[in-house]
């Protein structure tokens, strides 16, 4: 990844267009002073590459670009190093993309799944997206291990065995205690605490765990295969400033205008990463910081979805848009578009995956139509061994996936055994299920 064109300087493009005639003024206000190009909000260093309109040079273009956003710029109460304010535009695309998120974030989950008016099946769906969250935001800072360890690891509640399980194991555990804590205002204490939750015993030095970074630290974020220098946070000195800002800003203390509550999520989502007041692990505590700040703000579908996973796929995308913000003067507007896209996504598959999931299970229920007493929790289990014939549960993984207590976990794997569907080994002091052979071909001839 290379740092992007800085864009020219405003008024120097503008003194170009003010000192032609009336003419070329009146052309230069019909065809370049619009915000977005083509539904787009275009950096300078991709703009730059594009053919102008007629009788404009690039330079000129931008200009009139920059004066449109000027009409639609919102401050907020951040600055980067160099004094200079941080602010966003409230474009067309930006604002159609929120009014989306409100809809679809603030409908009922009931409507396409009614059993999700059930807690207890809202939780196993919960876990689910906890588990994809912990894996691929530790993933995108360089955990090194695949989903179905991971998964297996989380489920079986076994201790991580090395440093990229711990990674993962911390982010599962950091957004369960992110959920418990939804109300709780933002704190420095409460930053130390998130932050230690996820990178205990993880970083080379431990007591690097909970702490801001000191004077005599120097910390910068690097290209990763080039080493070039991307960005250089403000000096440690300002960080407790920085921080207490931070937190006025979560709290919703801070600045007069209305902040748009999903704009306010990821603005805390960049400043944290920007300050990035820790030795390491700032990405993944800034991202938690994301979906504190969603849940709080009751977004609360916020806690089925999995933003690090959109981000995973373009990580590049991800990385550039917080360099857009910074070579663009603090437009905060890059990044908020990238994060909003993924909100979207990440929203259009968790409903695409609730309506296959509710698919899969009215097939079983029809399967289980002869009137046995199967409970919900049991559905779901059979659905899923159908697909994955050599899963193999423990009581202590059933118990994690659905969050119920051991003896209800217990005695839905013992009927279901005795029922014929699973079978028992014994693996060490406990016990493993898994389904027995021909499982569908035994439902089916049920049904039949």
């Amino acid at each position: 990844m290379r740092l992007p064109s800085t864009p020219p300087e405003l008024m120097a493009a503008l003194r170009t267009v003010w000192s032609g005639d009336r003419k070329r003024f009146d052309h230069f206000l019909a065809h370049s002073v619009k915000s977005e190009v083509g539904g787009r909000y275009l950096h300078w260093d991709e703009l730059r590459r594009r053919p102008p309109p007629d009788g404009l040079t690039s330079e000129e273009w931008w200009a009139g670009i920059s004066m449109a956003r000027s009409v639609l710029r919102t401050e907020v109460p951040f600055k980067d190093d160099t004094g200079r304010g941080f602010h966003f535009a409230r474009t067309d695309s930006l604002m159609l993309a929120l009014h989306r998120i409100d809809r679809e974030m603030g409908g009922r989950l009931e409507v396409a799944d009614p059993q999700l008016a059930n807690r207890e099946v809202r939780d196993r769906y919960i876990v689910r997206s906890l588990m994809e969250e912990a894996i691929t935001s530790s993933q995108l800072e360089g955990a090194s291990t695949t989903r179905q360890v991971a998964k297996d690891m989380l489920m079986q509640g076994r201790p991580p065995r090395t440093k990229d399980e711990r990674m993962i194991y911390n982010n599962f555990h950091a957004m369960e205690v992110l959920r418990e804590k939804a109300r709780e205002p933002l704190t420095e204490a409460f930053l130390l605490e998130l932050h230690e939750l996820i990178t205990r015993d993880t970083l080379n030095e431990p007591g690097d765990a909970g702490r801001l970074r000191r004077s005599d630290e120097t910390i910068t974020v690097q290209d990763r295969s080039s080493g070039q220098t991307l960005h250089i946070p403000p000096k440690a000195g300002e960080l407790p400033a920085r921080i207490k800002a931070l937190c006025a800003f979560a709290n919703e203390d801070a600045g007069d205008a209305f902040i748009h509550p999903v704009v306010r999520a990821i603005v805390l989502h960049f400043m944290l990463a920007y300050d990035h007041p820790f030795v390491d692990g700032n990405g993944r505590t800034a991202r938690a910081l994301f979906y504190w700040s969603m849940i709080r703000q009751r977004y609360w579908l916020a806690e089925f979805l999995s933003i690090s996973r959109i981000i995973q796929r373009a990580p590049r995308r991800y990385g550039e848009a917080f360099l857009h913000v910074e070579t663009d003067r603090g437009d905060l507007t890059y990044f908020l578009l990238h994060q909003v896209e993924a909100i979207i996504q990440a929203t259009q598959q968790l409903y695409e995956y609730l309506e296959l999931k509710s698919k899969e299970l009215r097939e079983v229920e029809l399967i289980l139509r002869d009137g046995e007493n199967i409970n919900h929790r049991q559905l779901a289990l059979l659905e899923y061994v159908l697909r994955h014939p050599g899963t193999r549960y423990t009581i202590e993984s059933y118990r994690r996936q659905h969050r119920v207590v051991y003896q209800t976990a217990r005695q839905d794997l013992l009927s279901l055994e005795s029922a014929g569907y699973l079978q028992k080994k014994k693996m060490g002091r406990s016990y493993t299920f898994s389904a027995v052979p021909q499982l569908e071909r035994m439902l089916r001839a049920k049904r039949a």
